[in-house]
């Protein structure tokens, strides 16, 4: 897509539902940044490998080059976000059905955030799309179905991988450092933890940021009258642009959510903080290789209980991993519904 940031400034002042449109779908970036990218760094802060402050700057680089090192090597994932729902007919139509969505999303993170939810921001996404195609073309005809499958095949690959993974990685390091006593295991954990949290702050951006530029993109070719199937090419000040936006988002951190992931669901040691880092990271890395749009909210914390589980099955305090299933559960027809009637009330509206 040959598209300067000259002639696209020209395009977002001549058609006011664009300029929504990104300033919304920015936005999101934000949110996602802020609500998310906390998931990344809970350990490591929890363990005290590292401040907030320094995690949180850590976090912010690593987010804005996750972003946009990925983007440069595979973007499967921003891809199968584009074509998962059906925005065609009416350009101007679901320009506005695409602002309600992105509404609806804001919406739903902001009140995760609120509660201390680590709620997923990509199911969110994908939820609040999926109904205002719905209700775009008044049917399930605004869903692809080939490429919605994905997303469960991603959920499953994320749960069980991350989780298996976290497990027997925390066994592995059991069995390897046995021997070793805790004043020399510690230390050493503590450092491996900060280049665990920092991988795993790379693939947020590597995931979350492919997911938010595919919708972005589908804003542009829908003020340019076109969507559908075809493959395309972000430009590179479009990448750089959304990934400062994301890294501004993660600075702004979030402790409610750190301490939920991080203190009160499992009382981790740093090892265990560094094997629920690599195996959620590892499940990461995997799932963009793959085109899965996986959530790293659900793939962290499920790594961090298998962790947990690896030393002991009371050390995971289930009413917090019941109130965040619940939560991750009421995601998907929660904002979905909402993407829905959002949709429907700014179609009345601002057609």
């Amino acid at each position: 897509m040959d598209l300067t940031m000259i002639d696209f400034w020209q395009k977002m002042f001549a058609q006011p539902e664009l300029f929504f449109t990104v300033l919304l779908t920015l936005g999101v970036f934000l949110v996602n940044g802020w609500t998310d990218a906390p998931n990344a760094i809970a350990t490591c802060i929890t363990t005290r490998s590292l401040t907030v402050r320094k995690a949180i700057a850590m976090a912010a680089v690593l987010n804005f080059f996750g972003v946009f090192l990925m983007m440069m090597i595979n973007s499967t994932v921003a891809q199968t976000i584009y074509r998962m729902v059906d925005f065609g007919g009416d350009s101007k139509q679901a320009l506005i059905a695409l602002c309600a969505a992105m509404v609806a999303i804001v919406t739903w993170a902001t009140l995760a955030w609120r509660f201390g939810f680590p709620t997923s921001e990509s199911h969110a996404l994908i939820a609040g799309i999926s109904g205002a195609a719905i209700a775009l073309q008044n049917g399930l005809g605004g869903i692809n179905g080939g490429e919605w499958i994905k997303i469960i095949y991603g959920l499953i690959f994320s749960l069980s991988f991350g989780m298996g993974l976290g497990y027997f990685t925390t066994l592995f390091i059991q069995v390897l450092f046995k021997d070793w006593n805790q004043r020399q295991l510690t230390p050493f954990f503590k450092r491996a933890q900060v280049i665990g949290s920092g991988a795993m702050a790379f693939m947020h951006g590597a995931q979350d940021g492919q997911k938010f530029l595919g919708i972005f993109m589908l804003g542009v070719f829908l003020s340019q009258g076109k969507a559908g199937g075809t493959d395309f090419t972000v430009p590179l000040w479009i990448t750089i642009s959304c990934s400062l936006i994301m890294a501004v988002g993660t600075s702004v951190g979030g402790i409610r959510i750190i301490k939920t992931v991080g203190l009160d669901m499992v009382k981790i040691r740093p090892y265990q903080g560094f094997s629920s880092d690599f195996a959620a990271s590892i499940t990461l890395l995997l799932s963009s290789l793959f085109g899965f749009p996986v959530s790293t909210t659900h793939t962290k914390t499920t790594a961090i209980m298998g962790s947990g589980l690896a030393v002991r099955i009371g050390s995971i305090n289930w009413n917090v991993v019941k109130n965040m299933v619940f939560a991750w559960v009421l995601t998907f027809p929660g904002c979905g519904v909402l993407g829905y009637l959002m949709s429907k009330l700014f179609l009345l509206v601002f057609s």
